[in-house]
């Protein structure tokens, strides 16, 4: 984590990247993540409104140190929000209209009153991001070389290593399951999160620490797929697919011309890790890589330094509701390893090369030749990108020596498990795995 130093630039605009909020039970194939349908709840809806209402207060209040000389009223000009319209129904779209009206609440401000006396306040347009017309939000899914990486890394010597010493857990946990697949694949942790949260009976019956302990590993399991030790690679395909939109959006903002103030994704979790991955936060040991918490949101802060030099990108993070203020962190990425805000050249000069900029791109990329728009294309896909996946452990190595969690067989000191998951360091030299920096 880095030191704010708000004084020495000005904020000319926002970046701002948001998990959705509380959600149903939610089922993902654990090999393709081809998902299941589900729906947000009010307790969804109220998480993304007080992000919103945060985001208000942090970058329209013209008292705020942060303020990016928005007035508070919708101006359509200087917002653009995409929304994913995939996997989880409309549980994404849901969540950006209600951050929405957390930002931007209804006012008598910006309103019109018709000629038969109605008055009309004027709603905020929002792009919704269909899976099948656009790959930019969901990059993940329909792709087979991720597939093979996930695949892959599932038969990793590490991952089974890891299944293995869970295995105990995973025995006691069974009985609470009604009946579901409890092994490391499977990713039982989301059902137990969603009946924690709405269903009393099991959140009294479950042991103290079981859930905690499902969360370390669905944490190890989801960014060993959606991370790669290689920059370009394929296990960083959820955020890539996203660049071309984020790099674009920070040009804009930088460009005293362009009246854009606040470009905002709402996303699912995956792409969070990838973008972790690429930034080098988890590397660094500053984030743990894996489930963002709901309504999490990275916010890229586009600076204008006060010596007039070129503008420069500050990264923030907060891990849900209940982690506010922003966190601001340092960035390591190829051609960059200092501290504090990066120049915005420097940022695109390393992360252009990595952006999956059109659909024939991702079709090549995934080697997908009939979904998602690919049958309509002219050519055969390009070479596929190399296995990845069986380097993928090192980097997840370092997230479990900055806290994740080893397994003991000694009975746990907060649960009535005799195989409790003890939080501690997960040694690499006990899966035999080296320390390896990310490869450009």
């Amino acid at each position: 984590m880095s030191n704010e130093n708000s004084d020495s630039h000005d904020v000319l605009g926002i970046v701002v990247l948001a998990r959705h909020g509380d959600r149903r039970g939610f089922y993902q194939d654990p090999l393709t993540y081809t998902p299941s349908e589900t729906s947000i709840t009010p307790l969804g809806l109220q998480e993304e409104f007080v992000l919103g209402l945060s985001l208000r207060s942090t970058y329209l209040d013209p008292l705020s140190p942060t303020f990016i000389g928005v007035n508070g009223l919708l101006n359509q000009s200087q917002i653009a929000v995409r929304a994913d319209a995939g996997g989880e129904g409309g549980v994404i779209f849901d969540s950006s209209i209600a951050l929405l009206q957390g930002l931007f609440p209804p006012t008598p401000d910006h309103k019109e009153t018709l000629a038969d006396g109605r008055t009309i306040v004027a709603p905020l347009g929002v792009e919704s991001v269909e899976p099948n017309e656009d790959v930019s939000l969901e990059g993940f899914t329909s792709c087979p070389q991720l597939d093979i990486h996930t695949s892959e890394f599932y038969n990793s010597p590490q991952f089974l290593a890891v299944a293995k010493a869970a295995a105990p857990f995973f025995a006691e946990l069974k009985p609470f399951l009604d009946g579901r697949n409890v092994t490391l694949v499977d990713m039982v942790f989301d059902y137990m999160n969603v009946q924690s949260i709405h269903n009393a009976t099991f959140a009294r019956r479950l042991p103290p620490t079981f859930l905690e302990q499902a969360r370390a590993l669905a944490n190890y399991h989801e960014y060993g797929v959606f991370s790669d030790v290689d920059f370009s690679g394929i296990g960083n395909i959820a955020f890539r697919t996203m660049l071309p939109s984020v790099l674009n959006a920070f040009q804009r903002i930088a460009n005293p011309s362009d009246p854009l103030k606040i470009h905002y994704s709402a996303i699912s979790y995956k792409p969070f890790d990838s973008l972790f991955n690429m930034t080098g936060v988890v590397n660094s040991g500053n984030i743990t890589g894996g489930l963002v918490n709901y309504a999490a949101a990275v916010v890229f802060e586009v600076r204008k330094p006060l010596q007039g030099s070129e503008p420069v990108l500050r990264f923030k993070f907060k891990n849900g509701t209940d982690d506010w203020p922003l966190h601001t962190y340092n960035l390591t990425f190829p051609g960059w390893s200092g501290k504090g805000d990066v120049p915005l050249s420097t940022f695109l000069s390393a992360f252009e090369p990595a952006a999956i900029n059109t659909t024939t791109e991702w079709c090549n990329i995934c080697r997908q030749t009939t979904l998602r728009g690919c049958g309509d294309l002219k050519g055969v896909p390009g070479p596929p990108t190399s296995s990845q996946s069986l380097l993928v452990p090192a980097l997840i190595a370092i997230i479990m020596l900055f806290g994740l969690f080893s397994f003991s067989n000694r009975k746990s000191k907060r649960s009535a498990s005799n195989t409790g998951i003890a939080i501690a360091d997960f040694r690499e030299a006990n899966l035999g795995i080296n320390k390896g920096a990310m490869k450009a």
